[in-house]
């Protein structure tokens, strides 16, 4: 019975790494960034979400809704006041670009999480469930939020391909992500590509941070572990490598459920770094990266 929980509960949660995953790794193949403010986004959705749902007669749902726009409008802050400062910079070389904004965002993230523990205190709150009740999975007891969670992650992934894919923008995507200057020898604004793969990045880390809150929990503390356990997967999976992500994630977010379950809830980071580690050592490139 314990095994069934773990793999049922261990698929909500990959489900739901992986959704933020993704916008991470969308990032970094768009416009070359390693957000490591990652978590605190992820974090400020949810104790928006938490907030406006708990103070004011919202609902779950308008409580979420407002937690995905708040993630939009941190994921802009973000990037018009950490990363394009630096983008644009005279004084900094272009080859030590990617260092300082690393640096940068890494920095932001901890006044993000400070910042979040001073407004909301560091104590762990949790959402409503967006669908209340029960629902039984091979003799599993598994709340109905769970299986929502699990559906609505899939069905955005499957919306961003959708839209990466088959649509106009979601080509300009592509094409940055292949050559960037070559995007712009063609007549396009690298700059409106940036704003719509930030907006996209925010609507993706806005969405899971919301989620995650109705269903862990979450607190201004776990903008680190987020980021951490973000990083792993995106490292584990490739860089770039947006299948590889959805693989990376239901490998780390089965690991992290077994050492809550088996060894203690305290340690879920751990395993996060573990693999991080790892993979740095025996193959830096990732599951699917090719460099």
């Amino acid at each position: 019975m314990l095994a069934l929980q773990i793999l049922v509960d261990g698929f909500a949660i990959s489900t739901l790494y992986g959704l933020g995953a993704v916008g991470f790794t969308l990032i970094f193949g768009v416009s070359g960034v390693l957000n490591l403010a990652h978590g605190g986004i992820m974090v400020i959705a949810a104790l928006v979400g938490w907030w406006v749902a708990a103070n004011y007669s919202v609902g779950a749902y308008g409580g979420a809704a407002v937690g995905v726009v708040a993630g939009v409008i941190a994921s802009f802050v973000t990037y018009y006041a950490v990363i394009r400062p630096i983008q644009r910079s005279r004084t900094i070389p272009p080859e030590e670009e990617e260092l300082f904004i690393l640096t940068s965002t890494l920095l932001w993230g901890i006044m993000l999480q400070v910042g979040l523990d001073y407004l909301f205190t560091d104590n762990p709150v949790t959402m409503q469930p967006l669908v209340p009740g029960i629902v039984s999975i091979a003799s599993v007891r598994v709340p109905r939020n769970e299986v929502l969670i699990a559906v609505l992650c899939w069905a955005v992934i499957g919306l961003l391909s959708l839209l990466v894919n088959r649509t106009r923008i979601g080509k300009q995507l592509l094409a940055a992500s292949i050559n960037p200057r070559a995007l712009t020898l063609l007549g396009f604004e690298l700059s409106r590509v940036y704003l719509v793969v930030w907006a996209i990045y925010g609507i993706l880390a806005g969405l899971a941070g919301v989620l995650l809150a109705s269903f862990l929990g979450a607190s201004a503390d776990n903008a680190g572990a987020l980021t951490a356990s973000a990083f792993t997967i995106v490292i584990l999976g490739g860089l770039g490598s947006v299948p590889g992500s959805l693989i990376a994630a239901y490998i780390v977010g089965y690991a992290e459920t077994i050492t809550a379950y088996l060894v203690a809830p305290t340690l879920r980071p751990i395993p996060a770094l573990v693999i991080l580690i790892i993979v740095l050592y025996l193959r830096p490139q990732g599951i699917l990266g090719r460099r």
